[in-house]
């Protein structure tokens, strides 16, 4: 059975082969336009931060729930026990308002492909929805580009209610090669009022 909180598959797409750092500066030194593109996702500067202690590629440092006309709500996730307030603490959501999440990371060592975002909502234990948000691909962080910060589509919540009550998610960071970054439960409220 597969794991209900796992990346959707595109019929045909095949991952391309990882290359280090070092085999991108190296691609087709001669390719003008191939330069320009690395260039540009500054593979052709090497100035990397990662921090050799740390071997994780994809460090999440904090997400946010913004929403037109309140003050957004973000959780540090460089905290301890940050992610065990995400499960105790629920957000509150009110019925039929439009919102968005935003996730800033920080990337390190190696190009991260494919980052995406999935989601399974649950309501009474039973699924409601399942979300995946594209994020992209990365070089690693550098001291002009220490953080990545990405905004995900716009949403509106249901309203309704029937659509009022208390929701379970599991959310997972992952990229191409299913390498999950960062996986947590947590919960929110979908209200009448604020």
């Amino acid at each position: 059975m597969a794991d209900e909180a796992s990346a959707e598959r595109t019929p045909g797409f095949k991952v391309g082969e990882k290359k280090t750092l070092d085999e991108y500066q190296k691609l087709d030194q001669e390719d003008e336009a191939l330069n320009r593109w690395k260039a540009s996702l500054g593979l052709a500067t090497g100035e990397s931060i990662s921090d050799p202690n740390d071997s994780r590629m994809c460090i999440i440092k904090s997400l946010a729930l913004e929403v037109v006309g309140r003050s957004d709500i973000t959780i540090d996730l460089s905290q301890p026990g940050a992610l065990e307030t995400l499960k105790a603490k629920p957000f509150t959501i009110k019925e039929g308002c439009q919102y968005q999440m935003k996730a800033v990371f920080v990337v390190q060592h190696q190009v991260l492909s494919g980052l995406k975002y999935v989601q399974v909502t649950k309501r009474k234990g039973i699924r409601v929805s399942k979300d995946q948000e594209m994020i992209g691909s990365y070089p690693p962080s550098t001291k002009d580009k220490p953080v990545y910060e990405k905004k995900f589509s716009i949403e509106e919540a249901p309203s309704g209610m029937l659509a009022r009550g208390h929701y379970e998610a599991i959310s997972r960071f992952m990229d191409d090669d299913d390498h999950t970054h960062l996986e947590f439960t947590w919960s929110f409220d979908i209200t009448k009022d604020w």
